[in-house]
C-alpha cells in the first residue's frame, strides 16, 4: 500500500505544471488591471484636487495648500443619518485632513502602482465605507450605492492579484520584506 501511494504522489507532483492561460483568462487580467488604475486614479484624483483646488470638485481658493480643509465641507454640510453627528463633530479636524488626504494619496500611489493590494484594499475598502455611512441613506438606492461595490472591487482585485498585471505586483512580491510579511502583498 505505501508503494503505490508513494508512486501515485510522485506521478501526479509530476504532472502539476501550470496550465496556460487562455485566452479569456488573459483578457480578464487586462480588464481587472484597467479597473485597479482607474480606481487608483479615482483616489489620487480627489487627493490632488482638494491639494491643489483643481477646480473640480474643490475650488482654488479652498485648496488644502490655500488653508482649506478637505473634511469640514462634505462632512459639515453633506452629512445625513444615523452618523451625522459624529461626522459634524470630526469635520475640519487636522488629525482627520491629514489622516483622509494621507489615505488617499497612499491607496491612489498603491493601486496605479499595483503594489500593497492587500493593504490598499483594506484601506480603500474602509475609506469606502466610511464615505457611505456619511451619506446613509443613499440617495438613489436604499442599501446600496457605489461606495459599497467600489469597496467590494478592492477586495477581489486584492484576491485576484490584480497589480501583477500593467503594474508592479509580481516584483513587490519578490522584496524581502514583503516576502517576510505577505500581508503587504
Amino acid at each position: 500500500m505505501e508503494i503505490m501511494t508513494a508512486t501515485f504522489e510522485r506521478n501526479t507532483a509530476d504532472t502539476t505544471a501550470p496550465a496556460a492561460e487562455t485566452p479569456r483568462q488573459r483578457a480578464a487580467r487586462y480588464v481587472f488591471a484597467g479597473i485597479r488604475i482607474a480606481l487608483g486614479w479615482t483616489f489620487l484624483w480627489a487627493f490632488l484636487d482638494k491639494v491643489f483646488g483643481l477646480g473640480n470638485a474643490t475650488e482654488a481658493k479652498n485648496a488644502w495648500i490655500n488653508g482649506g480643509s478637505p473634511t469640514k465641507g462634505f462632512l459639515s454640510f453633506g452629512a445625513a443619518g444615523p452618523f451625522k453627528g459624529f461626522y459634524n463633530g470630526i469635520a475640519g479636524a487636522a488629525w482627520a485632513d491629514w489622516l483622509f488626504m494621507g489615505g488617499l494619496a497612499a491607496i491612489g500611489v498603491a493601486l496605479l502602482l499595483g503594489i500593497g493590494m492587500r493593504v490598499a484594499a483594506v484601506a480603500g475598502g474602509l475609506l469606502y465605507l466610511m464615505m457611505w455611512t456619511v451619506v446613509l441613506p443613499p440617495e438613489n438606492n436604499p442599501f446600496i450605492d457605489d461606495h459599497l461595490i467600489n469597496a467590494a472591487l478592492l477586495a477581489g482585485l486584492a484576491l485576484i492579484n490584480a497589480g501583477a498585471t500593467l503594474g508592479l505586483g509580481r516584483t513587490w512580491a519578490k522584496l524581502p520584506l514583503v516576502r517576510r510579511f505577505p500581508w503587504l502583498r
